[in-house]
C-alpha cells in the first residue's frame, strides 16, 4: 500500500482525542467509566454492520475456542478482539493502521479487565510484523474495502497462519447494481475504496492457498437491521453511543448512503470461513 494511500486512510479514521470523546459519550449514556463492561462498549466499539451479533456468528462458524491465538487484522478500537477474548477465552493480538485506534483499544481493554488476553500494535496488513505460522486464526471484519492490493493481503494472512489454521472473514463486497454511493463509513471518496465482487474474492482466496469451507451471504438480514436503525435515528436522533462518535460530523450522510447501497444492491455482505 502506498504511503499516500496509507495517510489518506489514517486521516479518514483518525479523530483527535478519541479516547476522551468515547469516555464522555459513555458517561452521557449513563455508564460508569470506572467500572466498564464489554456490553457497555458494544454500541460504539464494533465498527461493522450488525456489530456484536455478526462477530459472534462468525466466531461460532470459525469454531474459535480458548486454546487459540487469534490475529485481528484491522482491529479498530478493539471491540471484536475483546468480544472474542471475553466470550471464548482465546488470546487475541490486534493490528491496525491507525495509531489512535490502537491507543484507544488498549485503554478500553484495560478498563474492562481484558489486558491479559488482548494486546494491540500499529501495523500494515500488507506487511504483517509476525513470523510465519504464528496464529491459529486470522480474523478480519470490514477491512479489505480500504486495501487495494488484496493479493498481497490474503497471502500475508495465509503466511502467518499455522497449517490447518482458519481465516474468519466478514466483509463488504461489490454488489451487482452499480457503484457505491459516497461517503460511507469506510471511505469518504472513491479513491480509498476498493470493493471486489464475491466471485473476485473467491478467486483471491483460492490463489492465496485457502480452501473455503463456509460462505454465507448476510445481505438481507443486514439490510433489514440497517433500515430499522436508520428509522430509529430519523425519529429519535443520534444516540450518545454509535459509530458517529468515531467518524464525526458527516456520520448521518454515511449511514444514509450505507442504507441506500444495501437497499439498491450496490454492496453485499459475506461471512466466510476458509482453511489453510
Amino acid at each position: 500500500m502506498s504511503t499516500e494511500l496509507n495517510q489518506n486512510i489514517q486521516e479518514h479514521y483518525t479523530r483527535a482525542d478519541l479516547g476522551r470523546l468515547i469516555l464522555a459519550a459513555l458517561e452521557k449514556a449513563g455508564k460508569d467509566i470506572n467500572q466498564l463492561t464489554p456490553e457497555d462498549l458494544a454500541p460504539v466499539d464494533e465498527f461493522h454492520i450488525r456489530g456484536r451479533v455478526a462477530t459472534l456468528e462468525l466466531a461460532r462458524a470459525a469454531g474459535i475456542d480458548s486454546k487459540m491465538h487469534v490475529l485481528d487484522v484491522g482491529s479498530g478500537i478493539g471491540g471484536s478482539s475483546r468480544c472474542l477474548a471475553r466470550e471464548f477465552g482465546c488470546r487475541v493480538t490486534g493490528i491496525d493502521l491507525t495509531d489512535e485506534y490502537c491507543r484507544v483499544a488498549a485503554m478500553l481493554t484495560e478498563r474492562v479487565g481484558l489486558s491479559a488476553l488482548v494486546s494491540y500494535q500499529q501495523g500494515d496488513a500488507l506487511h504483517l510484523p509476525f513470523p510465519d505460522r504464528t496464529f491459529d486464526v486470522v480474523w478480519t471484519e470490514h477491512v479489505a474495502m480500504n486495501i487495494s492490493d488484496k493479493t498481497r493481503l490474503y497471502r500475508e494472512m495465509f503466511r502467518v497462519l499455522n497449517p490447518g489454521g482458519t481465516l474468519a472473514l466478514y466483509d463488504i463486497l461489490a454488489g451487482p447494481s452499480g457503484p457505491v454511493l459516497f461517503p460511507v463509513p469506510w471511505a469518504r471518496l472513491p479513491e480509498t475504496s476498493f470493493v471486489v465482487t464475491p466471485d473476485e474474492l473467491r478467486e483471491l482466496l483460492h490463489q492465496a492457498g485457502f480452501r473455503i469451507v463456509d460462505w454465507a451471504d448476510t445481505t438481507d438480514v443486514a439490510r433489514t437491521r440497517f433500515a430499522s436503525l436508520a428509522e430509529k435515528i430519523r425519529k429519535e436522533g443520534l444516540p450518545p453511543l454509535g459509530f458517529h462518535v468515531l467518524l464525526g460530523a458527516d456520520s448521518e450522510d454515511m449511514a444514509q448512503n450505507q442504507l441506500r447501497n444495501l437497499q439498491e444492491g450496490r454492496i453485499v455482505l459475506a461471512q466466510i470461513v476458509a482453511i489453510k
